[in-house]
């Protein structure tokens, strides 16, 4: 499988625009990116704006090499009872919807398809996601590299064992809102200390971003990082022991206990 391969893509919400962002950024010429779309507005301004195709779902099924179901979790079952008389048992389906397994894909296809499901999270949007695959035991090595390889053009990409999928959701999957919670908490704080509210969220923006941006280019570890800006009995000690007396890291795991949890009971 190569960037030659026809992509049928089911769903073309803000996701299935960032995939089909990232397939074209891949190298894949847009004219083996087909959609299927009920809403006629929403077709028109993609396939103008990325010079892709669009077609009727079953024809858009019959001739994938790969399909990418970008559909809702509880539409997902209904997707499946539709393709599944259309789809070729040799197609890739790579699916997004969170919480559903592969078993239940290939339950639904009735097929044994290769399937890759992944998990992405909404900085893929940026280019900037964290994505993460695990692959029924027929996806072929040519097939994960292509599907690391574009996912790999808006962001970076893991690949875990399925059983892992549900800690990956609570981790990078709902992550970003963890972190937009901080920074309302944190504007919150700094207008409390008489900061205005567009000074406080200057400030609190680029302190996350620059923060980020020393993690990832450092090399260091958060701890390592942490402990370098502490200085005894300083400013940010007093409030780092704020944070523990408040139980944070206890706060977080709960929290992400919680994120886990309700994957599962989506499934």
């Amino acid at each position: 499988m190569d960037i030659k391969s026809k992509v049928g893509l089911i769903g073309a919400g803000v996701m299935g625009e960032a995939l089909i962002s990232a397939l074209v950024t891949h190298g894949l010429n847009p004219d083996l990116i087909t959609i299927s779309e009920k809403r006629l507005d929403r077709v028109n301004e993609l396939t103008g704006r990325y010079s892709i195709k669009s077609s009727e779902l079953a024809e858009n099924v019959s001739t994938a090499q790969v399909l990418l179901l970008v559909v809702k979790p509880q539409d997902l079952a209904a997707v499946l009872e539709e393709v599944k008389t259309h789809i070729n048992p040799e197609t890739l389906v790579i699916t997004f919807a969170a919480g559903k397994s592969i078993s239940f894909i290939s339950n639904g296809i009735g097929k044994s398809n290769p399937i890759v499901r992944v998990m992405p999270n909404s900085p893929i949007l940026l280019g900037a996601g964290m994505s993460a695959i695990s692959c029924s035991k027929n996806v072929t090595d040519e097939q994960r590299d292509f599907v690391r390889g574009f996912l790999g053009a808006a962001g970076k990409t893991i690949e875990v064992d399925e059983s892992l999928q549900d800690a990956v959701t609570a981790t990078s999957g709902s992550g970003p809102a963890y972190f937009f919670a901080f920074v309302e908490a944190m504007v919150s704080g700094a207008m409390e200390l008489g900061l205005s509210e567009k000074d406080a969220t200057a400030l609190t923006i680029q302190t996350i971003i620059g923060a980020a941006k020393m993690l990832e280019q450092s090399g260091q570890t958060a701890a390592v990082l942490r402990e370098n800006v502490t200085s005894p009995n300083g400013t940010t000690a007093a409030a780092l022991t704020s944070f523990t007396n408040g139980g944070l890291e206890q706060l977080v795991t709960k929290a992400m206990k919680a994120a886990h949890d309700r994957a599962q009971e989506l499934a």
